[in-house]
């Protein structure tokens, strides 16, 4: 079986606005493109898949149970705008939390590439053929690490899109969305080319 190309997405502040620790499913919010962007990716018959770093997990703010059913209540809101993630995969754990078993060093929390190698290994993916979607640096660095191409939405930088990311931060876009950053991949990605000669 071939493997195909993906988009891995970090969650919080380019899927959904950024808040402090998400603790409530109330404070869920799309950017105005999310779903347009992840439609036109689902379109191109690019799998779709959330990679994030969810560390409020270890330090007691929220269980995984909230961080599964904030993924269900986002899957819901964007299948009612057509669009879909295919799978998330997130990381519980940080070496400073205060809950056993996740206070711990790991090899899937960001920018360490454990999640996207799952996802490959589940889903059939190539990392070195894919994009990595983030607003922080360690969303590049894991691109990086997985040999895929990393694309910086730079909204977190200042909170107006015109500050610049630091300069040793080596991304191949600095994009002010992720509308933005899907315009950029499906130039480079047509649908055409999506299956390796392999």
């Amino acid at each position: 079986m071939s493997l195909r190309p993906a988009v891995f997405l970090d969650r919080d502040g380019v899927v959904i606005e950024e808040v402090p620790y998400l603790d409530r499913i109330d404070r869920i919010a799309l950017f105005p493109w999310t779903i347009d962007a992840i439609r036109a990716l689902n379109r191109s018959e690019l799998p779709v898949v959330v990679v994030t770093n969810q560390s409020g997990v270890a330090r007691g703010f929220v269980t995984e149970a909230f961080v599964e059913e904030s993924h269900r209540v986002l899957s819901a809101r964007l299948a009612a705008g057509g669009a879909r993630i295919d799978a998330y995969y997130y990381c519980p754990h940080h070496p400073d939390g205060r809950v056993a078993g996740y206070a711990r060093s790991c090899d899937c929390r960001k920018p360490a590439r454990g999640l996207i190698d799952r996802a490959a290994h589940d889903l059939g993916l190539d990392p070195a053929r894919s994009f990595v979607v983030g607003d922080k640096r360690s969303d590049i660095e894991l691109a990086r690490a997985a040999g895929a191409r990393g694309i910086l939405v730079q909204r977190m930088y200042g909170g107006s899109g015109t500050s610049r990311p630091p300069d040793d931060l080596n991304a191949d876009a600095v994009v002010d969305s992720l509308a933005a950053a899907v315009s950029w991949i499906l130039v480079r990605q047509p649908s055409a080319n999506l299956k390796s000669d392999a």
